[in-house]
């Protein structure tokens, strides 16, 4: 026979500290404890269609997350890798996440572009515009003020269009200079 105790807190013996237990079974840490982390790891290739001024869902690096208190804060953390068919592309743009539809973004001021980080400058030779990979590697803290089922997705948004390609470079020759890579996105909720 199993037996089962039901409990919301466990007190110390003297009663002056306690833990706390979520409806899901999770031990709720004091704040700033780690509850949980969830990771998507995109081991393979895509290519993404860029529209000038547009934004773009990476869907490739997305990740849900349910958290277990509307008070926790969840540090969203990518690494993103690949080129751009366009290589001024990475001179006017910036990357972010989307929590659900929602871009995560540095507020607005004025005309500038807003997002977290801003694309990579790499300096290469022309001629090697479409072998030679750029990262973006970013984090976010978001207190998304619920219990419900989260999506965060990486975002892009660039002034060019262009197509960007995911975990590996434009020409993708079978070559030792057409390199290929990984990309991910993690999400940890923090006690608040």
């Amino acid at each position: 026979m199993t037996s089962v105790i039901k409990v919301d807190t466990i007190q110390n013996s003297s009663g002056t500290s306690s833990m706390s237990i979520a409806s899901n079974g999770f031990v709720i840490p004091p704040a700033g404890g780690i509850i949980q982390t969830q990771y998507t790891m995109f081991t393979g290739t895509n290519s993404y269609s860029i529209t000038s001024s547009t934004n773009t869902k990476i869907t490739d690096l997305a990740v849900n997350i349910t958290p277990t208190s509307v008070n926790s804060v969840i540090k969203i953390e990518t690494f993103v890798t690949g080129e751009q068919s366009d290589s001024n592309s990475h001179y006017n743009s910036v990357w972010f996440f989307y929590r659900d539809n929602t871009p995560l973004i540095a507020p607005n001021a004025g005309n500038r572009y807003a997002g977290i980080a801003m694309g990579s400058n790499i300096n290469i030779w022309t001629s090697e515009a479409n072998s030679t990979a750029e990262n973006a590697n970013y984090m976010y803290f978001d207190t998304p003020s619920t219990t419900s089922q989260v999506t965060y997705t990486v975002g892009y948004f660039s002034n060019y269009t262009s197509s960007f390609y995911l975990n590996r470079t434009v020409a993708d020759t079978d070559a030792a200079q057409y390199e290929r890579g990984i990309s991910s996105i993690c999400v940890t909720e923090i006690a608040g």
